[in-house]
């Protein structure tokens, strides 16, 4: 694969630019063409999948069961139907190892991705950091200043399993930040207490998670955050009412859910 064009590298800096702490870029996640365009016309500055959504949409379960085919190809549709930067949750890279993340990166280059989200799942840092260091190697070989967000779930565990989750995640961070991660990803509904003691350690810009349990964006983004993503919460939000309509019309006979603000007009215009 030849370098990437120059209009690539400019959107990816852009994408670099938008993450400041305290003005943080906030992320409504997509997971196919019509959630993409319609977080774009809502006026979101970039556009990030969710990859549990993405899994979802295409039957798959989360967690590592899409394959990296199906995942790359559902990204480049996200990048072709609309003009903002895109950043694609790409799980553990939909590889095994190293050299199969890295191809992994170079696909998802080829599509377009300015970004990507890697999960580190709590397993051994050593490897984690590895995953990361190819896949910046990887990048960089194609001229490619890719944001990899490292994601680190040690806030995620239950209060009685994390131990020394903020030493275990700033040990991790630094690990990750030393490989060549570009930011890092705390998932899990934190305090801002917990936010800014992160914030103040952690060296690269800090994302951190938005839900219905989570505290607001301008509560994140004043404790330090410099990105804030929903996540899979607004999917989850999506399937639950299909559930909710479903049951009501199949089991009531009425279709009271169905009551939508964002109609049949409003969402043709969006591939008109």
């Amino acid at each position: 694969m030849t370098k990437v064009d120059v209009e690539l590298v400019a959107k990816a800096r852009h994408f670099h630019s938008l993450h400041q702490p305290g003005r943080p870029l906030v992320l409504p996640n997509a997971w196919d063409v019509a959630s993409a365009r319609i977080v774009e016309a809502a006026g979101a500055a970039a556009v990030a999948t969710t990859s549990a959504g993405l899994a979802w949409s295409l039957g798959a379960a989360d967690g590592g069961r899409l394959t990296r085919e199906a995942g790359v190809a559902a990204a480049a549709r996200i990048v072709q139907a609309v003009s903002v930067p895109v950043t694609a949750d790409i799980e553990r890279g939909y590889a095994e190892d190293p050299p199969g993340l890295a191809e992994t990166i170079r696909a998802v280059v080829e599509a377009g991705v300015v970004g990507v989200n890697i999960e580190d799942s709590l397993g051994p840092v050593d490897e984690n950091a590895a995953r990361i260091a190819a896949a910046r190697e990887a990048a960089e070989a194609l001229g490619m200043p890719l944001f990899i967000n490292a994601r680190i779930d040690t806030h995620r565990l239950p209060a009685e399993q994390r131990g020394r989750h903020h030493e275990e995640t700033v040990a991790r961070a630094a690990a990750y930040a030393a490989a060549g991660a570009s930011g890092v990803f705390v998932f899990g509904a934190l305090s801002a207490e917990a936010v800014a003691a992160l914030a103040k350690e952690v060296t690269l810009p800090l994302n951190v998670t938005v839900a219905a349990d989570t505290l607001p964006v301008p509560a994140l983004a004043a404790a330090g955050a410099a990105r804030i993503s929903a996540g899979a919460s607004i999917a989850e939000a999506a399937y639950a009412l299909t559930d909710k309509a479903a049951r009501e019309i199949l089991g009531q006979g009425t279709a009271s859910a169905t009551k939508a603000d964002l109609g049949w007009v409003e969402l043709n215009r969006l591939f008109s």
